[in-house]
């Protein structure tokens, strides 16, 4: 059965955010959520940002989580969705692991080579044969078949027993929630993408170019654009699209007025459609402004950073963030590749990922029946996360 795409005002889903609230709402209570709010008067630009916040959250988690969109529902299901998404990551006594090491795991299945995720370089030339991980299955999309892959990229937080070792700090990167499983797994897909390019970025500055904002047509874009720069505040688009052939669009916002180093803000999306990784990019901005101004969140350990370096300082360490850059392409140099079907907007992204040597792209599904809301962890091998751990550098970004 192909899942059909019928919503596609500034996203591209199933089923409308506000339909996603309704359905959802009464499930807050059941992951631990208390309170939903709506922080959008908190920032003068007046962009929808909501929070949802769960105390009972496992320790190194955090408990207030961020939702984003053109519109209060957007954002509003953005929160909710991401609180689901949080509570369905910890683990459970219900789930399914194995212990073992990975000359044992070999001997119940095919496994993903610990080593393939990027470790630490501490691990680079370790001999971890014999060393004792926590597995689960995950399915994958390429092959048809399932592979045991470490809990430690599963879970988050991974808190596990003292007889089983982690290899690097979990994240979040890969987990996605969706009206049905499918839209779960392409917007995990597109998160790992996503990490991904702005990695290659970080590393070699290769994948860039600045956008022409004057070349953008939609009206939505450019009305959200004058939300920002009518307050003082400059918007900065870049294509940070890489090797692999998904646009990843990035926006920075500089707030001139407030000249706050804090506020130098940053979001970045990946979609199929150009203009809808520019609406994720740029409403990241809003949530991110929010967030920072809200205080309430458990993260905010890099903008206090920044306000400690100063305005002016931040901007040079960022340069490539901020500076206007003589030559420009135009939004229609980037090709939308996307359809009114879920299934054949992964094919598209699958067969992107195939050409360039990828071999597996894996989920664990984390569906809880208590909750019902679909919710999946993508494990993409090989894939770059430098930008969310720097201590887990790969080796793709020497292919750009």
């Amino acid at each position: 059965m192909t899942e059909k795409l019928t919503y596609f005002k500034g996203t591209h889903r199933v089923i409308a955010p506000k339909k996603t609230v309704e359905i959802n709402e009464d499930k807050l209570k059941t992951v631990g959520i208390t309170r939903v709010a709506d922080i959008t008067d908190l920032d003068r630009i007046g962009m929808p940002v909501f929070t949802a916040i769960r105390p009972t959250a496992e320790d190194g988690a955090i408990s207030i989580y961020g939702g984003k969109g053109i519109s209060k529902d957007h954002a509003k299901a953005s929160a909710m969705m991401e609180g689901f998404e949080r509570y369905s990551a910890e683990k459970q006594e219900s789930d399914d692991t194995i212990f073992a090491t990975p000359n044992e795991i070999g001997e119940k299945g095919e496994y993903i080579e610990p080593k393939s995720l990027n470790l630490p370089q501490k691990f680079e030339k370790a001999d971890l044969g014999d060393t004792r991980f926590e597995w689960n299955l995950a399915h994958d999309i390429i092959t048809g078949n399932d592979y045991y892959v470490l809990s430690n990229a599963v879970f988050h937080p991974y808190n596990h027993d003292s007889d089983v070792e982690s290899l690097f700090k979990s994240n979040t990167n890969g987990l996605a929630s969706g009206n049905v499983l499918e839209e779960a797994i392409l917007h995990g897909i597109f998160e790992v993408i996503e990490r991904d390019a702005w990695s290659i970025f970080e590393m070699t500055h290769k994948n860039y170019s600045q956008i022409n904002i004057d070349s953008i047509e939609s009206e939505l874009i450019n009305e959200i654009i004058d939300k920002f720069e009518s307050q003082g505040i400059k918007i900065k688009l870049m294509d940070f699209t890489a090797d692999i052939n998904i646009p990843t669009i990035a926006a920075s916002a500089d707030d001139t007025v407030t000249r706050d180093a804090g506020l130098l803000t940053l979001g970045i999306g990946t979609h199929l459609d150009p203009e809808v990784a520019i609406l994720r990019a740029l409403t990241e901005v809003a949530q991110s402004r929010a967030t920072q101004i809200n205080g309430a969140r458990e993260d905010t350990v890099r903008a206090d950073f920044a306000r400690e370096a100063g305005y002016e300082r931040m901007k040079r360490i960022n340069k490539y963030y901020f500076r206007q850059e003589e030559e420009q392409i135009n939004l229609s140099d980037i090709e939308n590749k996307s359809t009114t079907s879920i299934d054949e907007d992964i094919d598209i992204v699958k067969e992107e990922l195939i050409a360039n040597d990828i071999k597996h792209v894996l989920y664990t599904d984390l569906t809880r029946p208590e909750v019902d809301v679909s919710v999946v962890r993508v494990i993409i091998p090989e894939m770059e996360v430098y930008a969310i751990d720097p201590s887990r550098a790969g080796y793709r970004f020497l292919k750009v």
